[in-house]
């Protein structure tokens, strides 16, 4: 059984008076690490604490998730105000985010001239010709009915998050995923968001990226540093963001892992490596 990871947990006021709750831990110069989709503070602990001998790492919890609250509202600026308190907060100078997280990065350093290195990976941006949200009916339809085994599969498959998960016919993996997450509801430790509260604030995610359709263009007024980071695993479209992204931003450098895939960040992927690589870019 992996050790505890010790950290403490702080809290701040957003600018629209929404609680937003986070993780410290380490020493040195700030930085902040913003999760993506069906995920929570608690799922960059392994990254956090791999970059926390080098740096004090602050990892929130997205409002509707965890310790943050939601009541004031969601999207894009919400959720960049939110990022933006906490850089006022910490003086933190370097930011890294993953997926929608990186969106939200993104237009974060875009508003805080304060930020001096930005490093995203695959931030699901919109492309013209992609649809990514063509199976987020389905996903708002179980949700609606609170079928969250049967939603969680629509965002695995819709993500293509999970390859495995998708593969395994759904009569089989739904009751087990259900089973899943009726246990991961009842055995949560306090401060952590559950898996049914993520399945559900997906929706939260799925307005990142309609509310990002200008990005590109904004990107070109960033200051930071800038690290573009995917793995060669990843959806194709992915692999486009990036190519535009760095199209906007040509100083910007490109790192692709072999073998990755999208979360890679997370406790469950290979967070040491990607803490590797960010200790070279923000040192």
């Amino acid at each position: 059984m992996p050790h505890a990871i010790d950290f403490e947990m702080e809290s701040l006021v957003s600018a629209d008076g929404t609680k937003i709750g986070y993780r410290k831990l380490g020493n040195g110069p700030g930085l902040i690490l913003v999760h993506g989709g069906i995920q929570a503070a608690q799922n960059f602990m392994r990254l956090g604490k791999a970059l926390s001998d080098k740096y004090t790492v602050y990892i929130p919890d997205r409002r509707g998730r965890g310790t943050s609250g939601v009541d004031a509202g969601m999207g894009l600026t919400a959720e960049c105000g939110d990022i933006r308190s906490l850089v006022h907060e910490t003086n933190a100078e370097n930011l890294f985010g993953l997926s929608s997280g990186a969106i939200i990065s993104l237009a974060t350093a875009i508003a805080e001239p304060s930020l001096k290195k930005l490093a995203l990976y695959e931030p699901p941006l919109p492309i013209e010709g992609v649809d990514q949200t063509e199976w987020n009916n389905k996903y708002e339809h179980e949700v609606e009915k609170a079928n969250w085994g049967r939603a969680f599969l629509s965002v695995v498959k819709g993500t293509a998050s999970s390859s495995a998960l998708a593969r395994i016919p759904g009569f089989i993996l739904i009751p087990l995923l259900n089973l899943l997450i009726d246990r991961q509801e009842k055995r949560r430790k306090p401060g952590e968001a559950s898996l049914k509260q993520l399945i559900r604030a997906f929706r939260y995610d799925q307005q990142i990226v309609l509310d990002a359709q200008n990005i590109l263009e904004e990107s070109r007024l960033i200051k930071s540093d800038v690290l573009l980071m995917g793995g060669s695993k990843s959806q194709a479209f992915l692999k486009m963001a990036l190519d535009q992204l760095q199209a906007a931003l040509p100083m910007a450098t490109r790192k692709e892992f072999a073998g990755f895939g999208h979360i890679e960040a997370d406790n469950s992927g290979r967070p040491q490596i990607i803490a590797n690589e960010l200790k070279r870019f923000f040192r």
